[in-house]
């Protein structure tokens, strides 16, 4: 892996459920996260997704390509337009950095990748994750795929 490469896409259907328990699950309660009459008072046209979700969302982009034994350093993402039900987001990714930060027999690599969340207004997220990468173990594949 080198800078310049392309991690392929991931496309994730927005759905209200996952809005809903994305929410849930990161204990945001705001109403417009889960009551849509309410996120109209507001002046959203629907419910829409929390930031929480979106970085967990964009974790997962990172270590499905990267392998279980990936571990996140940084995220630093930035929201734009909203996530609503009956979109999808794709998730794209560009490795910006990389760098072996760990010598010697089990050590491994520093990733930095650019990601982009778009949907159909726009882009919903834009960031860099910051990734630690393993060296393979004997028998095993060397990610990423």
């Amino acid at each position: 892996m080198k800078a310049g490469d392309q991690l392929p896409p991931l496309e994730i259907p927005i759905t209200r459920t996952l809005v809903v328990a994305g929410a849930i699950a990161s204990r945001d309660y705001q109403d417009v996260h889960h009551d849509a009459e309410l996120a109209r008072q507001k002046g959203s046209p629907d419910i829409f997704m929390n930031i929480l979700t979106t970085n967990g969302l964009v974790g997962r982009y990172i270590t499905d390509h990267f392998g279980p034994r990936a571990v996140l350093r940084k995220v630093a993402i930035r929201l734009g337009a909203p996530n609503y039900p009956g979109d999808s987001m794709v998730l794209t990714g560009t490795v910006e950095d990389v760098t072996d930060e760990v010598g010697g027999e089990g050590g491994g690599d520093t990733v930095t990748v650019r990601v982009v969340g778009a949907n159909a207004i726009g882009r919903h997220v834009t960031g860099t994750v910051t990734v630690t990468v393993p060296r393979a173990e004997p028998g095993e594949p060397r990610r990423p795929r």
